[in-house]
């Protein structure tokens, strides 16, 4: 069930607020219940066969977990077994195909395919476990009893792609703050959650341009450079919005219901550096990564070489994590590369006592790392490695600089001053892309939005809507009210009027 679907928001959502605002709040146990319930149905709603697998793995962390508590000469052994198997449960649904795949290749010979559906949300709930039994073992008084352990891990808001929620943010609310239910609570919830919605809408709308290149490209169609350009920024812009619409949705939908979530997303496009990009992008990921993977190698505790392998290994586990394929993996690498880079560099500036805190250093920054981070996303979008590199040789001009030929009259400007530079001009009519003009405004419109506007969380930096206090505080700020609603119900009835919601697209992070 999506967070934009009809469903959800018509009749999920709905009764889940009324039922746990009716329950009330001395009954904690009793709205913990109907959470929990709620959130199953919304598991199984997908495919019902797989929430046995979802309550099986609580049971089984669970279980791991009181061990360690309460067997300290066992707890390294409890420890390890309980961090593969999960692996080994994770890596049999996501990872198996891929591995035969493999195998096949190197063989030179067919040697199958098995029909495993991957459950919904699988890396997600694995990680969230791993990272509750590796803290069960650092710290044996950070261990809860089963009814919150069990709300916290399949709490509908986080349970499908994040955010990767820690234990020690999260459960002491269910005992301190008692789930609150209030008009505030609320109000910040469905605004969040009405952002998310709009964002929604907007990446959806800008999709459909970086769709037409990448198809394009998979047919083996001429591209040119100005085109291939298009689809990459035109999916960076749809991944950013896409991700950050998700985040909103979710963070709103836990204040619903008196639970602050960590920030997860804080507008990654105006980092001024790969570094600073990850702290910004899918930031509980990041989290999860530098704690219980980077510094598990070893972090930068080992050497200066040592740093750079554990910097590669962890960004190509990433790049496994978000896909079982080789453009993720390459993906990963990349960004692994990136950071290298990015650290070197700092070294060198350090070194070299040069200030670079002017407005035109962090322009050229934010430039650098946002045409990095695209010409990477190219391989993410990409469906196999072939049209990646169809995409990437365009954008690099390798086979000459090409300009769309319909953009460009014969005679005059083109053939006076483009032609002798060595531009050559293609018709690219086959890829269907409409309305050229139209992409780019929306294009220019929607970068000016990620690199000049505030981000959510700043505009209702007065609620506290995340748990972490918002820093970067903004020229204006939003009050909840009754313009605002009227504002958001106008923007909902145009969603609404476009049947949007009859048949929206899923997130992309949504079968992680």
């Amino acid at each position: 069930m999506l967070f934009s679907s009809w469903n959800f928001m018509v009749y999920f959502l709905p009764v889940s607020v009324v039922v746990f605002y009716l329950i009330p709040a001395p009954l904690r146990t009793a709205r913990k219940l109907w959470l929990i319930a709620a959130s199953l149905f919304f598991y199984g709603y997908w495919k019902i066969e797989y929430v046995p697998l979802l309550l099986l793995s609580i049971a089984f962390n669970y279980a791991i977990a009181e061990g360690i508590s309460r067997f300290p000469d066992k707890s390294r052994m409890l420890l390890i077994t309980g961090v593969s198997l999960n692996l080994l449960l994770l890596g049999y649904f996501k990872y198996t195909n891929f591995a035969v795949h493999f195998l096949s290749h190197l063989a030179q010979r067919d040697l199958g395919h098995f029909n495993i559906i991957l459950p919904l949300a699988i890396s997600f709930f694995t990680f969230t476990q791993i990272s509750y039994i590796v803290d069960v073992y650092r710290d044996r008084t950070a261990h809860y009893r089963f009814l919150d352990y069990g709300l916290f891990v399949v709490l509908f808001p986080h349970l499908i792609a994040g955010p990767i929620v820690r234990h020690w943010e999260i459960i002491p609310q269910f005992i301190d703050r008692e789930l609150k239910a209030s008009r505030e609570n609320f109000g910040v919830g469905i605004t969040l959650f009405l952002f998310g919605l709009f964002k929604k809408f907007i990446a959806d709308q800008v999709s459909v341009y970086a769709d037409d290149v990448y198809d394009g490209a998979r047919d083996h169609l001429a591209l040119s450079s100005f085109d291939a350009w298009i689809g990459t920024v035109a999916f960076a812009l749809q991944i950013y919005f896409d991700f950050s619409a998700y985040s909103d949705m979710a963070i709103g939908l836990a204040r619903m219901f008196g639970v602050k979530f960590p920030s997860n997303f804080d507008s990654p496009y105006r980092a001024t550096s790969v570094i600073v990009f990850w702290e910004r992008w899918h930031r509980t990921l990041t989290r999860f990564l530098r704690e219980y993977v980077y510094y598990s190698l070893g972090g930068n505790r080992r050497g200066h070489f040592r740093q750079i392998l554990n910097i590669l290994a962890t960004m190509l586990l990433s790049g496994l994590w978000h896909g079982a394929g080789w453009t993720y993996i390459i993906w990963g690498g990349l960004h692994g590369v990136f950071l290298v880079v990015n650290h070197q560099w700092r070294l060198w500036v350090k070194q070299m006592n040069w200030t670079l805190d002017r407005w035109f250093h962090r322009a050229a920054g934010v430039l650098v790392t946002f045409i990095a981070v695209s010409f990477a996303w190219t391989f993410f979008r990409a469906p196999n490695t072939t049209v990646a590199g169809t995409m990437l040789s365009s954008m690099l001009g390798l086979h000459g600089m090409s300009l769309p030929d319909e953009f460009f009259a014969h005679g005059g400007f083109r053939d006076k001053f483009l032609a002798p530079l060595g531009f050559h001009f293609i018709n690219t009519e086959a890829l269907q892309i409409k309305h050229y003009e139209n992409a780019l405004g929306t294009i220019a419109a929607l970068l000016l939005v990620c690199w000049a506007s505030p981000n959510t969380q700043q505009l209702l930096s007065k609620y506290d809507p995340i748990l972490e206090p918002v820093t970067r505080q903004p020229w204006f700020h939003l009050k909840l009210g009754l313009w605002l609603g009227l504002v958001f119900g106008f923007l909902a009835y145009l969603i609404l009027r476009n049947s949007y919601v009859s048949e929206p697209n899923p997130f992309i992070y949504f079968n992680f």
